[in-house]
């Protein structure tokens, strides 16, 4: 005899009724439980609670927001603006390189210009922007890729890997004169690029003007390193023949108002409490007048107040945003360097955590030759591991002193600027770096290591 449930499935398909595609359970049988992660208990959580402090974008207190005012670089985005003017006439600007310490608002100000051009949609036809963060580009064959790329009206047309790199400047070349017009080339952290790959692209870029029949360039640089154009060839030098304009530190006043603008556009009415836009602040202006920092204490402390199911922001939420935030930063500055640039990190918190003051870099470079042979690399020159060097001194990792050794000369001595404690994991994540690993104590680790690098192996 057929059960009930099956009977009934059969009259309703008879009946032309929908069949349940899972015949319910026999009456009294117990439901199947349901398993529920606690990553779905907080997910619901989040849903069910209306928004308690923010009534705006959250985007608006990441770098990446371009707001329609930029406090206290009103004087700094004229500047800007009168350098290029000339550009909406069909007359070609001089080039120019903008410096400033990082967060000191360079990249938000070229973007701001860039967007009062393209609202004067007349002009702006006769005028292409591309801009490219050169932290991004690994090679000068891919940065001429990537410009020549922006003007191919097609996929297809675009420049694959694998041409010479004569062929990439060639095409690049006949794709600008195809657009035509004026070209304003904006290379972000270009320091970087140079430290990279040397100042040849530079004057490749320079020069192509005399190469061009239809279409002028224009290079606008931003760089975080004051002197980074000290270090270029005489003839890239003189081919730039650049406007300069430097970008100053925001103090923590300028840094309040900047704060207090994105917390009236993204947060609710009442819910910052006093004194939390001033301790951001003056977090930020201890480390070189950083807005990015202090944008980024007000954002994480706003999350760290709603993980709390607090309905307002206090200033023990910056103080645990700060914690974390330093945190994240070391970790996510370890992850993107190079690999060389991570091996020279690991000998220089291996020298460090030794001696506890500065090491010079002699000593550096002699840990890292000793550690690369150990992992199977082909150790660089000293050059390159002085350019890498520079970058890990940008980052905020080390910072690097000139002290004079009497008739030695003069050598950098090296000071880490971050925890060790944290740093080394950060840099342990790398496989590359996994061999390097020991399963004993973090500072017998390093001491083994630095006394006996010829040891592959951890200890019996």
């Amino acid at each position: 005899m057929e059960s009930d449930p099956l009977r009934a499935a059969r009259e309703a398909a008879g009946a032309g009724r929908a069949v349940p595609a899972t015949a319910p359970p026999p009456t009294g049988a117990a439901p199947e439980p349901v398993h529920r992660s606690s990553a779905t208990e907080v997910f619901d959580a989040i849903l069910r609670e209306n928004p308690e402090l923010f009534k705006g974008n959250r985007e608006i207190l990441r770098e990446t927001y371009i707001p329609s005012r930029l406090p206290h670089r009103e004087h700094q985005i004229r500047q800007v603006a009168e350098v290029l003017a000339p550009a909406l006439k069909g007359t070609v600007p001089s080039n120019l390189l903008i410096y400033g310490k990082i967060g000191t608002g360079k990249t938000a100000v070229v973007a701001q210009v860039r967007l009062d051009v393209q609202r004067r949609t007349d002009m702006a036809r006769k005028l292409t922007f591309v801009t490219i963060n050169c932290g991004n580009v690994e090679t000068p064959y891919s940065l001429l890729q990537t410009i020549g790329n922006t003007f191919a009206p097609t996929e297809s047309d675009r420049i694959p890997t694998g041409w010479s790199l004569d062929r990439v400047q060639a095409s690049m070349r006949q794709m600008m004169d195809t657009r035509g017009g004026i070209v304003l080339l904006v290379l972000d952290e270009i320091d970087r690029l140079v430290a990279r790959s040397g100042d040849g692209v530079l004057y490749t870029l320079s020069q192509v003007n005399t190469e061009l029949d239809k279409a002028r360039l224009v290079l606008i640089g931003i760089s975080n390193d004051l002197k980074f154009t000290n270090n270029l060839d005489a003839r890239v030098r003189s081919r730039l023949n650049e406007e300069k304009i430097l970008f100053p530190p925001y103090d923590a006043p300028q840094l309040q108002d900047i704060l207090r603008d994105r917390a009236t556009e993204v947060f609710r009415e009442g819910v910052v409490d006093a004194g939390v836009i001033e301790r951001c602040a003056a977090y930020a202006a201890l480390e070189n007048g950083d807005a990015r920092r202090a944008l980024a204490l007000l954002r994480l402390a706003a999350e760290m107040a709603e993980r709390d199911r607090s309905k307002r922001i206090t200033s023990d939420h910056v103080i645990k945003a700060k914690s974390r935030l330093e945190q994240d930063i070391i970790v996510e500055c370890c992850r993107t360097l190079p690999p060389h640039c991570k091996v020279l990190m690991y000998a220089i918190l291996q020298a460090f955590e030794r001696r506890r003051e500065g090491v010079q870099t002699g000593d550096v470079y002699d840990g890292y030759t000793r550690l690369a042979q150990r992992l199977g690399l082909q150790p660089l020159h000293a050059r390159s591991i002085s350019n890498y060097l520079s970058e890990l001194e940008n980052l905020g990792l080390i910072r690097a002193t000139i002290v004079s050794r009497g008739r030695g000369g003069r050598t950098r001595e090296i000071v880490v600027d971050v925890p060790v404690s944290e740093t080394f994991p950060a840099l342990l994540d790398d496989p590359l770096l996994a061999p390097l690993a020991r399963p004993r104590s973090l500072s017998q680790t390093i001491l083994t290591n630095f006394d006996n690098p010829g040891r592959t192996g951890p200890s019996s």
